[in-house]
């Protein structure tokens, strides 16, 4: 897919059917402007035909400038079955890293993920893996209080770790 995104930028889509879209967002020092690019022909794109549904394929291009220092560009590429626009593009993949974050800030504050020393073989996967389906069990558990609290709760309380995980 780089390459056919390179080769693509080159020819500057030249004969390529596709569509660009550009947000900018700007915050705490910082300017991102995220370049959305879809290409609806993928018979260029090797071994196509054994993505079953394959109707595109996208890159969004990130640059980041960050006050005092030098200016950043990363590249991320999709293989997609939307229907719909580059606007549907750009809102999937931002809303897939929304959910993503939110998922990462709760496992940091409740279980203090960030600040884990598991960093051996498969050990931080499978603890991750543990923490997600902790979390899981907390968020089903319909008692008042926060996640956190239910954790605590449940390192203390038999009978409410019990209750957590056969609710």
């Amino acid at each position: 897919m780089q390459q056919l995104f390179d080769w693509a930028s080159k020819t500057n889509f030249k004969d390529i059917e596709h569509e660009v879209h550009q947000t900018i967002d700007k915050g705490h020092g910082r300017l991102e402007k995220r370049r959305y690019y879809l290409l609806s022909n993928v018979e260029h794109l090797v071994d196509a035909e054994q993505w079953i549904g394959l109707k595109r394929v996208g890159m969004i291009e990130s640059e980041r400038h960050i006050e005092g220092q030098p200016t950043t560009i990363e590249r991320r590429y999709y293989l997609t079955s939307l229907d719909g626009g580059i606007e549907r593009f750009a809102g999937a993949s931002r809303g897939h890293w929304g959910i993503e974050n939110r998922l990462h800030w709760s496992l940091d504050v409740v279980f203090h993920e960030d600040d884990s020393r598991i960093r051996t073989d498969h050990s931080p996967e499978n603890m991750t893996l543990i923490r997600k389906i902790a979390l899981n069990l907390l968020t089903k558990e319909t008692s008042k209080g926060s996640k956190k609290r239910k954790r605590l709760k449940a390192g203390w309380d038999n009978d409410f770790l019990i209750q957590v995980l056969f609710s």
